[in-house]
């Protein structure tokens, strides 16, 4: 959530971080602001609002002169999202100034000693008792009172620091919350985000948790908890400038969704040889798999959904039993987790705070970990036993889109695999499967080109306050994300449910003009769906169905259709939901919402 960048070197930092600081835009913020340092003093500009307001404020970072600073993007967790509240944070003496990611969890105890001791606060956030801390425990030597400091808080954070006795340097640390340091030529960065650093260098050093560094237009040096120097790998950042940019699209969501035939492609591609699922990464012995009793899917938001649908297909190809579990549900109640048991953890950023928690938590219990994420060196990836990276690229629109479909295709990759490994699924089936996988990008293609209504029902049904999403079996699970979708970017309350739940209350919502979207694409339960449709329609629903060409009962029985290609039924909701983040995308454009960057909403929920 929010995101927070640094730099120092020779250049004018002001521009350099506000430009960064566009480029964290996407994870979710409601303030922005900056801190340059400059000689013997710290100059801050910050805003509630957007990075565009900071940029007019400091006149594009003109009346911000300096070369070396930290900049951030807050999403209120303490304190309203206020000029006040808004990083970055001076101390009383006005020599450190401080910008955080995530939440110290023992502030107000902190805050209270550190009020007892004569310090005064001038913000609501959790965030100034760091900067006050700095202060405290400051005796001529800045890396030992970040270590001090660093020893004093619990929770999660990524730090920005810096201090006017070390002109020409940058502070960072973290814990449990992502940073990266980029290295540059005669400058150097630090970055929630590689997409704030891409513009300017491709060479990354990843922190882990309890290390620092500090920073100069020379040298990043890393150090350990104990102020030890450690020497780290230096990675390449492979995402390039021209993935993050919109190119032409008018929103990143609309681009994003066009994108997902080739990011399944590069899903598929490096581990489906012909019909031959290979996962070179992922090293499961004979005598573990003969062992697994179960199989754990833990995540949150639209990764949930994911593992919902990807439970199928696993179930049906291995025959090993599933179970889905919200990560912050987890995490307090009382799972049935042994060294029988296989979790995979799913997560778009790889830094969801939840999701690392049920990580823990399910390894403490004995059980392996297999992460499915997209940050190549994220916490997860590193916490899991095995990672499957879905390799979708940079995803800068809040409300997922390629990141979920490329989940939800590593996992029937995982599913068709293991059934391979196990030895229960038939060659005809194993063959007809891997068949599907490879016309998955052809597929989803053909998902967008075939519904050129999609933007004239998204008119017609745009100014209702709610909407229904029903479905059986594998169509189900793909109405989760569908209504997500649409709750999350229009605004609009969207809900979905198992289709025969109905009769059970929920019909009880039905009235006349009603918009229900039946999902209808499981041919085996097709008539019983048919049978729900009926019952809405008798009660005044309009819906709209999605289903095959060839579906004629439901065709005949619905106001408005959106098609999908023939698929087989396993693998149905990874194709069944792209029209659905279609129309969510067209109902949110006639309702005038920010489609890219949702209110309340942030990227990557690196806090509980």
């Amino acid at each position: 959530m929010c995101g927070i960048v640094g730099y120092t070197g020779t250049q004018q930092a002001a521009p350099i971080l506000l430009e960064g600081l566009k480029k964290l835009e996407y994870r979710g913020y409601d303030s922005a602001g900056i801190a340059i340092l400059s000689g013997d003093a710290i100059t801050v500009s910050k805003i509630s609002g957007k990075v565009d307001k900071l940029v007019e404020k400091t006149e594009g970072g003109r009346n911000c002169p300096g070369t070396s600073g930290i900049g951030h993007t807050r999403w209120a967790t303490h304190g309203a999202p206020t000029d006040i509240n808004a990083h970055p944070h001076l101390s009383n003496d006005g020599r450190f100034a401080v910008v955080h990611n995530g939440i110290i969890e023992n502030y107000q105890e902190l805050r209270d000693e550190l009020l007892a001791k004569g310090f005064v606060f001038y913000s609501e956030t959790d965030t100034e008792v760091v900067v006050n801390l700095l202060e405290l425990y400051d005796e001529g030597d800045v890396k030992k009172a970040v270590m001090r400091t660093a020893s004093r808080l619990r929770g999660s954070y990524a730090l920005g620091v810096v201090c006017t006795d070390e002109p020409g340097c940058i502070y960072a640390m973290r814990e449990s919350s992502p940073l990266i340091i980029g290295i540059g030529v005669g400058e150097n960065y630090f970055a929630s985000d590689v997409t704030a650093l891409v513009s300017y260098t491709r060479n990354a050093v990843y922190l882990d948790d309890g290390e620092f560094a500090r920073i100069s237009a020379e040298k990043a040096e890393i150090f350990d908890s104990s102020g030890t120097e450690i020497r780290k790998k230096i990675s390449r950042i492979t995402w390039d400038v021209q993935t993050a940019e919109k190119g032409g699209y008018e929103h990143f969501m609309l681009k994003e969704i066009t994108e997902q035939p080739r990011a399944i492609k590069a899903a598929i591609d490096p581990r489906l040889h012909g019909r031959e699922v290979t996962m070179d990464d992922l090293v499961l012995s004979d005598r573990y798999l003969k062992g697994l009793k179960k199989i754990l899917i833990t995540a949150c938001g639209s990764s949930y959904y994911a593992g919902c649908a990807g439970r199928y297909a696993i179930e049906q190809f291995s025959g090993i039993p599933v179970e889905v579990v919200l990560a912050s549900e987890l995490r307090y109640g009382n799972a049935l987790i042994d060294r029988h048991t296989l979790m995979i953890a799913v997560s778009q950023s790889g830094e969801t705070a939840d999701t690392i928690a049920a990580i823990r938590e399910g390894k403490s219990r004995g059980a392996k970990v297999l992460a499915i994420v997209n940050v190549v060196g994220s916490t997860i990836a590193k916490l899991a036993d095995w990672t499957l990276y879905t390799w979708a690229g940079p995803e800068i629109s809040v409300a997922t889109t390629k990141g979920y479909t490329t989940q939800l295709t590593v996992l029937y990759l995982f599913s068709l695999y293991l059934a391979k490994r196990i030895g229960i699924v038939s060659e005809e089936k194993y063959n007809r499967m891997a068949d599907a996988l490879n016309a998955l990008p052809r597929l989803i293609q053909e998902s967008l080109d075939m519904n050129p209504s999609i933007p004239r029902i998204a008119g017609k049904y745009h100014s209702f306050r709610s909407m229904f999403f029903i479905g059986r079996n594998t169509d189900y699970a793909a109405s989760l994300e569908g209504a997500l979708k649409m709750k999350e970017i229009s605004y609009i309350h969207a809900e979905s449910y198992p289709a025969g739940e109905l009769k059970h209350g929920t019909i009880a919502l039905i009235s006349d003009g009603q918009p229900v979207v039946a999902l209808c694409c499981n041919d085996f339960i097709s008539e019983k769906t048919a049978s729900n449709i009926i019952e809405v329609k008798a009660r005044g629903a309009k819906v709209i169905a999605v289903t095959f060409r060839d579906n004629q009962n439901i065709l005949s029985l619905a106001d408005d259709v959106i098609y999908i290609p023939r698929i087989e039924t396993e693998l149905s909701p990874v194709v069944e939901i792209v029209p659905l983040q279609m129309l969510a995308y067209h109902v949110a454009k006639e309702n005038g919402c920010d489609i890219d960057k949702p209110r309340n909403l942030a990227k990557s929920v690196t806090v509980e």
